[in-house]
């Protein structure tokens, strides 16, 4: 497999894959119990450690801190949920976890009067210990959360619970300062003094935040589900094609139109349009009015919705560093590449093959083009008339973290011209708006370059040949090992033509004698 048998091998900038190794090993299958204010959830993750899939994700909308601010406890109905919802957690991770359940409980039993005694219940009758962990911790596990999609980031992450709200500043891939407050919509519910009480509360409490953070204008990250939420809506109400809520990004007047969007629409018919629970929408009015006084204050240069929070930084706690360092996008592509292509470890020769159509490319453009290499074959599985639709999909809708949305439709057009010419008449064309014409022309590229080297393929390690690309004078040359020359055939001819229309370029091929 690509790099997990070949220590001593060049692999370039991304290094030697560690998806294999005993450390990432370790964090297969590991599951992590959330007790939150309103929802109580399970996820087990499995896959590349650096970009874990969700092997199994289930949630149970319990209210917990539904009335905390008047009664001191916990809610009574949603405490026989939680632990209805935990005791079946236990049970499934029994079967499917290859060791004990991590189960960590935020605002809502930390401030509850009876909430050691919710979590001994809990160790009795499941065997589950669950850690009570305080505000600060949860900013900092929340903040690790971005960091795994995000590693070397950098601004100011804000997750939202039912009963609080937590701001964490990242810097260079760490976690700084740090705060919590009781801006939790279901503490705002309880505000005496209906619509100015409440108001009053949020502005008191954020300037107080702001006091304690201080200039924080740079990244934005959105942790939370009344967040996502919003940026559902937000996606509604903006027509956007992509319905992927990692990466999404909002600008300030987008927050401001979609909270007057908000006002002027039925909740109910808003909810069912945009796929939202009716316990999370009940939510998401006074959600909205923390996020403008955020945004307001904090003035971000851009804001970033992340899926990833508290459930992920527990599992980025217990990676070694330098898995920390790893690029998520390009290890979970070598994950996939090893699991599903036919001939695991040709990406990395069909990489090289292809780069120089692309060495005046920014690294990030050629990490892209990487991890095209790596997913060039792994939908092989699928019908011949449906295969490209299927990368494209998978691309662009995959848990694949390190992606902004525009990248994922750059990804996802490559691998479709890996399997087909052309991209018009997809069911896909919408999404094609995201990028401007050179991007397509680049996309198209990739695919066609990826489409006639898998052509050439006999092993990993066999000699393709190399390609020179002169751009100035539109010449493709292709110079190919004697051995390879009776794969140069018919279809392989007709494919590196379609390459040099895409290019505008004249092709020159040489068979390189033995």
């Amino acid at each position: 497999m690509d790099g997990n048998t070949d220590p001593a091998g060049d692999w370039g900038p991304f290094g030697r894959p560690l998806f294999n190794d005993a450390s990432a090993r370790a964090l297969s299958r590991v599951g992590v119990v959330d007790v939150g204010s309103n929802s109580v959830r399970l996820v087990v993750f499995d896959g590349a450690a650096r970009s874990p899939a969700y092997f199994y994700n289930e949630k149970i909308m319990c209210a917990l801190g539904a009335g905390l601010s008047e009664t001191g406890h916990l809610n009574p109905e949603g405490r026989a949920r939680a632990l209805s919802a935990i005791r079946r957690f236990q049970e499934i991770a029994r079967q499917i976890c290859h060791g004990d359940l991590t189960a960590v409980a935020t605002a809502a039993v930390r401030e509850a009067s009876d909430g050691p005694d919710f979590c001994e219940e809990v160790l009795r009758e499941t065997g589950l210990n669950i850690h009570v962990i305080d505000g600060q911790e949860e900013a900092r596990l929340s903040a690790q959360g971005v960091l795994l999609g995000w590693p070397g980031s950098y601004g100011l992450v804000c997750d939202i619970g039912g009963s609080s709200m937590e701001l964490a500043e990242i810097n260079d891939g760490k976690v700084g300062r740090r705060v919590t407050s009781a801006l939790g919509p279901l503490k705002l519910r309880d505000i005496k003094g209906g619509k100015k009480g409440r108001r009053a509360y949020i502005n008191d409490t954020l300037d107080q935040l702001k006091e304690t953070m201080g200039s924080q204008r740079n990244r934005l990250f959105l942790v939370g589900g009344s967040w996502r939420a919003i940026a559902r809506i937000d996606m509604e109400r903006r027509g956007y094609p992509l319905r992927v809520l990692h990466e999404y990004r909002m600008s300030a007047s987008a927050i401001s139109a979609t909270a007057k969007y908000i006002k002027q629409h039925d909740l109910e018919e808003l909810r069912q349009r945009c796929g939202v629970s009716a316990s999370r929408m009940a939510l998401v009015p006074l959600a909205i009015d923390v996020l403008k006084g955020v945004v307001r204050r904090f003035k971000p240069y851009d804001i970033a919705v992340s899926s990833y929070g508290i459930r992920e930084g527990m599992l980025y706690e217990q990676m070694p560093d330098a898995l920390r360092q790893r690029d998520p996008l390009i290890e979970s592509c070598r994950f996939a590449e090893a699991k599903d292509a036919r001939l695991p470890g040709f990406g990395k020769s069909l990489y090289k093959f292809v780069l120089p159509l692309f060495s005046s490319q920014t690294e990030d453009q050629k990490r892209l083009v990487k991890a095209a290499c790596l997913l060039h074959d792994v939908s092989w599985r699928a019908h011949p008339d449906y295969r490209a639709e299927v990368c494209f999909d998978n691309a662009t809708r995959a848990n694949l973290g390190g992606m902004r949305h525009s990248e994922r439709i750059f990804l996802g057009l490559a691998l479709m011209h890996r399997y087909r010419n052309k991209r018009e008449g997809t069911q896909f064309e919408n999404l094609f708006d995201l990028l401007d014409k050179k991007t397509l022309n680049r996309a198209e590229v990739l695919g066609k370059a990826m489409r006639f080297g898998a052509m050439l393929w006999m092993d990993s390690s066999a000699d393709m040949g190399t390609m020179k690309w002169r751009p100035k004078k539109r010449h493709l040359e292709l110079t190919l090992p004697a051995s390879a020359e009776p794969l140069f055939g018919e279809v392989a001819k007709a494919r590196l033509q379609s390459l040099a229309d895409a290019l505008e370029a004249e092709t020159f091929v040489k068979i390189r004698k033995a």
